[in-house]
């Protein structure tokens, strides 16, 4: 498991033995739901980010030719009759 030998657990135990005492079940529960909470978590995200990669595009990203803009036309000045 990881590399990790049968002394090397032992003394894991010891020190959170130590460090814990009679906290350690609730400890080791509370880190036991937050590592749940923590999978169910980057399953959701997985699967929100697969679920995006192999969805249909919903609408068309860039300019469309058959739109009209919407503001105002540039319409340029009519020319003045110059009468002498």
């Amino acid at each position: 498991m990881f590399g990790i030998g049968t002394t090397e657990l032992i003394v894991f135990g010891i020190i959170a033995v130590l460090l814990f005492g009679s906290r350690l079940p609730s400890v080791a529960r509370s880190m036991g739901k937050s590592i749940i909470e923590f999978k169910k978590g980057m399953q959701d995200i997985e699967s929100e980010v697969k679920a995006s990669v192999h969805s249909e595009p919903t609408g068309r990203v860039g300019y469309d030719d058959q739109r009209e803009p919407s503001g105002t036309r540039f319409e340029p000045p009519k020319a003045e009759s110059v009468s002498q």
